[in-house]
């Protein structure tokens, strides 16, 4: 069996979609991580589908395992940055590249800078929006400010993903950083439609 569709044989076994000839295998899924799946799945409301919902998280959850040790950590972030990639109209798998080469997933992430969590957002967003209150290492609110401003930098630079990129890192006109990140979201994130 090709390792192209691993992710969506688990999916099926956790699910509970078992042939006959699978009935004997010594680990059959935990019932925690079946139901765990199940909630995941049942709360994720910006997918088209529950087809769409059940492949896209256990692909994703699989590839993030190295990462984010604790599933159902891993499923409600996953769960998040689809939700807040859809509302941003961007792409979820170029967000976890971003989060990738920001911050390798890790939400208390401060960069020389002061960037902050995984998306590394600089904190005067906070004054600019008058919400001084905000947590940037909240993992929503740093999804939430990450995609909106990526998503405002693409559209500035009409569509333009290396220069749109480029004013996300404050290194716009050096190829470095967007080339890092198209290179994870190509080689590690990305899912064919």
């Amino acid at each position: 069996m090709s390792p192209r569709y691993l992710p969506l044989v688990f999916c099926l076994l956790v699910l509970g979609f078992t042939p006959k000839a699978w009935a004997n295998l010594r680990q059959a899924p935990e019932p925690e991580l079946r139901e765990l799946m199940q909630q995941t799945i049942a709360q994720a409301d910006s997918f088209q589908d529950r087809f769409d919902a059940e492949v896209w998280l256990l692909d994703m959850s699989t590839r993030l395992g190295r990462y984010l040790k604790d599933a159902e950590e891993r499923l409600s972030f996953l769960r998040l940055v689809h939700k807040e990639a859809q509302k941003a109209r961007l792409n979820p798998e170029l967000v976890l590249a971003l989060i990738h080469v920001e911050s390798r997933f890790d939400r208390f992430a401060v960069s020389r800078v002061g960037a902050q969590g995984m998306m590394q957002v600089m904190p005067f967003w906070k004054k600019e929006l008058g919400r001084p209150q905000d947590n940037l290492t909240d993992i929503a609110t740093n999804l939430r400010y990450g995609c909106t401003i990526l998503s405002y930098y693409l559209k500035k630079e009409q569509g333009n993903l290396e220069r749109a990129l480029g004013r996300y890192n404050g290194s716009l006109g050096k190829p470095h950083y967007p080339a890092k990140v198209i290179n994870h979201w190509q080689n590690i994130w990305y899912v064919e439609p």
